[in-house]
C-alpha cells in the first residue's frame, strides 16, 4: 500500500500525511510541482520528528510517477469527491496506490481516466470535501484494515 499526492498545495497537509504514513509504515509518492517550497524545514514543522521515519519519493511530474507505478504492477486508486463508489465498499489489494489530488483543484480529467479505480468518502449532502490529510487517513485506514497491513 502506498499514498500518492498529486501536486500538494499546503505544506501542513503534506507534513501531516507524512507523519501518518511514518506511523503506519506506508510509503508516500509526491508528484510535483508542489504549491510551496519543498524543504525539510517546511515539512518538519508539520511532520515534527517523524520526518526521518517516512519513506517518500518525489516525482518530477505525473508521467514519471505513472511509469513507476506501472512498473510496480500497482493499481492507482483515485480518491475523488466526484466518484460514486464508497471507500469502505472497495476491494483493496496490498499493492494499491491511493492517489489524492491537490487541495484546490484535485486532478485533471486526463489523470482520472488513467486511474484503475475511483472511490469517495461518503459525506453529508451539501458538504464539499474533507481536509486532504483527514481523507488520506480515513481511506488509508480502511485499505490497511482490509489488507491486513497495519503494523504489528
Amino acid at each position: 500500500m502506498r499514498i500518492a499526492l498529486y501536486q500538494p498545495e499546503i505544506a501542513g497537509n503534506l507534513g501531516t500525511i507524512l507523519r501518518t504514513c511514518a506511523c503506519l509504515d506506508v510509503p508516500v509518492d509526491i508528484i510535483e510541482p508542489c504549491g510551496f517550497p519543498f524543504s525539510d524545514r517546511s515539512l518538519r514543522r508539520a511532520g515534527m520528528d517523524y520526518f526521518e521515519h517516512v519513506d517518500y519519493t518525489r516525482h518530477a511530474d505525473w508521467e514519471r510517477f505513472h511509469e513507476t507505478a506501472k512498473s510496480r504492477d500497482a493499481r492507482i486508486i483515485l480518491l475523488s469527491s466526484k466518484a460514486e463508489q464508497p471507500h469502505h465498499g472497495f476491494d483493496y489489494r496490498k499493492s494499491d496506490i491511493l492517489l489524492f489530488g491537490s487541495e484546490g483543484s484535485g486532478v485533471p480529467l486526463t489523470i482520472h481516466e488513467q486511474c484503475d479505480g475511483r472511490i469517495t468518502i461518503p459525506m453529508k449532502t451539501d458538504m464539499r470535501s474533507l481536509n486532504l490529510a483527514v481523507s488520506a487517513g480515513m481511506a488509508l485506514g480502511e485499505a490497511l484494515r482490509q489488507t491486513g497491513q497495519f503494523p504489528r
